[in-house]
């Protein structure tokens, strides 16, 4: 089978979701590749993502293996490299981009963002740097078994999500990384990764997704 072949194999079920010639023109960032950013950067390399940039300045740690899907032999590496060495191998034809660093201004960024980071304090900073030069940002935030998800993808959906940034001092207790599982993780994930197809589709995202696995419980604004 040629290479031609191979390709157009790979990714014949999805085509009817994922709109190629679109996806082809952009470049993801995504920004913490912890709990849910790992799983982001994995699955947007799944879905023939060609150019992925990971920022994130952590090392992989034991508990990492658990609850975001790292290997042990990922053990002591920079998550950025551990997670560009496990796109590469579901496809090497990516062009993975890494940053072992915490996001900086300085940092040019694609046109489709994914906030993966623990504290409000963090993502209410990215989100200053970069929502005028992003074309669709989602943010990922969990807590135990309950996820939120957000997403704009215009002007006017910019400005409401920028109420949602409340201060530090009025967040709930807690971080992505002191209660987590690898199965909300990549739940969390999937919904970033569905709202950027319906945008590549050109429909309109969903704004505000909340869920609640332990009660059951799905919210959507």
């Amino acid at each position: 089978m040629n290479t031609l072949n191979m390709t157009t194999d790979r990714f014949q079920r999805q085509s009817d979701l994922i709109p190629a010639e679109r996806l082809s023109q952009l470049t993801a960032t995504v920004i913490g590749v912890g709990a849910i950013g790992r799983q982001v950067a994995l699955q947007l390399a799944a879905i023939g993502t060609p150019r992925i940039q990971l920022i994130d300045f952590d090392i992989v740690e034991l508990t990492n293996i658990t609850t975001q899907g790292y290997q042990v032999h990922d053990l002591g590496r920079t998550k950025v490299e551990a997670t560009a060495k496990a796109i590469q191998e579901l496809d090497d034809s990516i062009q993975v981009t890494t940053h072992n660093d915490r996001y900086r201004a300085t940092i040019p960024i694609g046109e489709a963002v994914f906030c993966c980071v623990d504290s409000i304090s963090a993502r209410s900073a990215i989100w200053r740097s970069v929502s005028k030069k992003c074309e669709f940002w989602t943010d990922g935030r969990m807590l135990g078994e309950i996820i939120r998800v957000l997403a704009v993808s215009s002007t006017n959906d910019f400005g409401r999500y920028s109420e949602t940034l409340f201060s530090q001092a009025e967040a709930q207790t807690g971080s992505c990384t002191s209660r987590s599982t690898i199965y909300a993780a990549s739940i969390a994930a999937g919904i970033m990764i569905h709202q950027f197809t319906r945008w590549l589709r050109g429909i309109p995202v969903d704004f505000d997704s909340t869920f609640n696995l332990l009660a059951g419980e799905v919210t959507v604004k």
